[in-house]
């Protein structure tokens, strides 16, 4: 079986090259028929994966509070993502999931606060809140397949 992060990986390679084949005027484009953009998307799953595993273990996140409250669940496209922005977003995909790998192998991961998902899943530790992020950013990238289909 692959190690959970592997998998992450290879998800956020492919949204590394939806940043790179798109123009900035495309990742900001929200589509009739949809409430966010791709830029949303994929800033969302950076956020959701740092709440999921960080917040809830009670330990620091590696974004910045307005990053969260910009793109965390419940919110939408309020405004234009700048280029330096999205090259932020590109630089957390990785620089995330490396940390997250190194914080695994030194066991930084000790409590976890039980939250139930939307979905109806209750995550009760770490490896949960890893497993179902895979989950939520694999409904993310359906979801931006289908937005690039607007564009």
């Amino acid at each position: 079986m692959h190690d959970p992060i592997a998998i992450t990986r290879v998800n956020r390679k492919t949204l590394e090259k939806m940043l790179d084949h798109y123009s900035l005027e495309e990742l900001n484009k929200v589509p009739e028929g949809f409430t966010n953009n791709l830029i949303w998307n994929i800033a969302h799953v950076v956020v959701t994966q740092q709440l999921l595993v960080y917040k809830l273990s009670g330990l620091p996140m590696m974004i910045d509070d307005e990053m969260v409250d910009t793109f965390k669940k419940g919110t939408k496209t309020e405004g234009v993502v700048t280029q330096s922005e999205v090259d932020k977003v590109k630089s957390l995909l990785f620089s995330t999931l490396d940390q997250t790998e190194k914080d695994l192998k030194a066991g930084i991961f000790k409590g976890f606060k039980e939250y139930p998902t939307s979905t109806g899943f209750v995550l009760k530790s770490t490896e949960d809140a890893i497993n179902f992020n895979n989950y939520h950013e694999g409904l993310h990238l359906g979801y931006i397949m289908a937005l690039r289909k607007s564009l």
